[in-house]
């Protein structure tokens, strides 16, 4: 269902849930696009999972390193009404670089390997078609089709909904990938209004808080809502959230180490 909102304009409902709104989208696809793409240092291939709207693509465009973009979605229809009443996320899908796949993502990432620099899975809830794309098969899959230095960035639901679900999803995708971490976003429209993402790393570094490559200012002036601060402000989670996702020890002894140990590092 599409429907003309007064306060947020062209909105698209899945299963009776909101998945994006002119007014609020950025702020979800520029964090899941940029969170994940600056962690890498030179991004050429990438894959969305998902992501029917094409806004992860509109994103993804802004990176002038990267030569394709394919987009693997299940639902054609999502892609048709999109172009036709979300011109505002459509456009992604008219960049040159972008290949589109209309198939089921967990059949279709089985068969490519070490091919992707950044793969990010912009799916809509565990419940339906999308149930496959969150367990342990799915993330391996990915795993296997990321290059050496590859990148995931995943939509992984709300601490103050979903809880439980976020927690399981660090186990499994932790038994595959060897470092990963949670970020959150502020999203009005979905539940909550907040958003998280599971982002990580094939090759175990530990996921960079800061941008790794420069937000220069040209870059800067296409966005709406992603900037360096708020790339290392999304990984500061509530104490509860931090401590159900074992996020919180680490960080406070990593912190206090380095504070410890300031001046020998400076001087290094």
């Amino acid at each position: 269902m599409v429907f003309k909102s007064k306060a947020y304009g062209n909105t698209l409902v899945l299963d009776d849930a909101i998945q994006i709104t002119e007014r609020d989208e950025m702020s979800y696809q520029e964090p899941i696009a940029h969170l994940t793409m600056f962690a890498h240092a030179n991004p050429k291939k990438v894959l969305v999972i998902g992501g029917g709207d094409g806004g992860v693509l509109r994103e993804l465009a802004k990176h002038s390193s990267v030569e394709e973009i394919h987009i693997c979605e299940i639902d054609q229809m999502v892609i048709d009404a999109a172009k036709k009443f979300l011109p505002y996320s459509a456009v992604g899908f008219e960049d040159p670089r972008v290949r589109v796949h209309v198939r089921d993502g967990f059949e279709f990432i089985k068969e490519h390997k070490n091919e992707f620099d950044v793969i990010i899975t912009d799916s809509s809830d565990p419940a339906g078609p999308a149930s496959t794309l969150f367990n342990e098969a799915y993330f391996t899959h990915v795993k296997e089709a990321l290059t050496e230095n590859g990148i995931l960035g995943t939509q992984a639901e709300c601490i103050w909904l979903h809880l439980d679900l976020i927690s399981s999803m660090k186990k499994f995708i932790g038994k595959v990938f060897p470092s990963v971490t949670y970020a959150i976003t502020q999203t009005p429209t979905y539940p909550s209004g907040s958003l998280g993402f599971f982002l990580a790393t094939k090759n175990g570094t530990p996921f960079p808080k800061t941008p790794i490559r420069e937000v220069t200012p040209e870059f800067q002036a296409k966005l709406r809502y992603y900037t360096k601060e708020l790339h290392t402000a999304s990984f500061v989670l509530p104490y509860f959230a931090a401590k159900a996702l074992d996020l919180h020890e680490h960080h406070e002894h990593h912190e206090h180490h380095e504070h410890h140990h300031h001046h020998e590092h400076h001087h290094k």
